[in-house]
């Protein structure tokens, strides 16, 4: 009998797809790798992955269940194109939808919806403390994704490091959690996860081995969940010096940090040689 396959739930942004200004390209330009667009957005390229990571995708989707796990609407998601067949499953909005065959699970999304009523602060409370608190000289965009959660787009520059600590201290008292990311400052209720769906998607598809990577604190509760995990070498956790049990902390920063992202997803989940 076939041995399970494995099941890869990865960050998207900043993890195995990267906006120019996240390249991190700090090699000579004549050395520097060359990249696929996996991302158009208003008519204009928006992320990269090289194409050697673009040429192990589609290897690793042949050898486990690859789920894309990012905190993306399912609209921000669905104008990726990745290479190699498109996943069966997805998750979107931190695990508020998960996507059979690109379309919403309804079940989960109530599930998930009901859970978040009962538990934490209800998001208009969220929404009216950011518009009175967030100063306009700093803050570009205001933004509710799905129902769920929101986000601000910053000048970061500008930010005010203590209205950061602020908010957090006042969010977590709600049961919310805060993340910064670049640009966005993102304000998420705490029962709102990526392992949740992780765990999920795992009890569908009878993985019994689960291997996850993400750069942010928003992906800190998949990384722990996971039986393997790996972080790259910038972002917020390894800004935090965050570490898990049985995560690994990679070098790499930058674009190189998703080509060798998925190399250790394809060593991980390669099946055991016969005996």
């Amino acid at each position: 009998m076939a041995a399970a396959k494995a099941l890869v739930a990865s960050d998207l942004d900043r993890t195995l797809i990267y906006s120019a200004a996240a390249l991190g390209l700090t090699m000579p330009d004549a050395r520097a790798p060359r990249l696929l667009c996996v991302e158009v957005h208003e008519s204009r390229p928006l992320s990269y992955m090289t194409e050697t990571a673009a040429a192990l995708l589609p290897e690793l989707g042949d050898r486990a269940h690859f789920v894309p796990t990012t905190t993306r609407t399912r609209k921000q998601y669905q104008r990726i194109n990745l290479p190699g067949p498109a996943p069966e499953y997805a998750i979107c909005a931190n695990g508020g939808h998960l996507l059979v065959d690109g379309v919403s699970d309804q079940a989960w999304h109530a599930g998930v919806s009901a859970r978040l009523a009962a538990e934490c602060a209800p998001l208009a409370e969220v929404r009216a403390h950011l518009e009175a608190t967030a100063d306009p000289a700093w803050v570009r965009k205001h933004r509710v994704a799905e129902d769920l959660f929101v986000y601000l787009v910053v000048e970061r520059e500008l930010l005010p490091e203590e209205w950061v600590k602020s908010l957090a201290v006042w969010a977590e008292n709600r049961g919310w959690t805060v993340s910064l990311q670049g640009r966005k400052i993102y304000a998420v209720p705490k029962p709102l996860t990526k392992s949740a769906a992780m765990r999920e998607v795992a009890r569908r598809t009878g993985a019994t081995l689960t291997l996850a990577a993400g750069d942010s604190l928003l992906d800190a509760d998949l990384l722990l969940a996971a039986d393997r995990g790996w972080r790259p070498g910038h972002g917020e956790l390894a800004e935090a010096d965050w570490a898990g049990p049985a995560v690994t902390a990679l070098p790499e920063r930058g674009v190189a940090a998703g080509e060798r992202i998925l190399r250790e997803f394809l060593t991980a989940a390669a099946p055991p040689e016969p005996s």
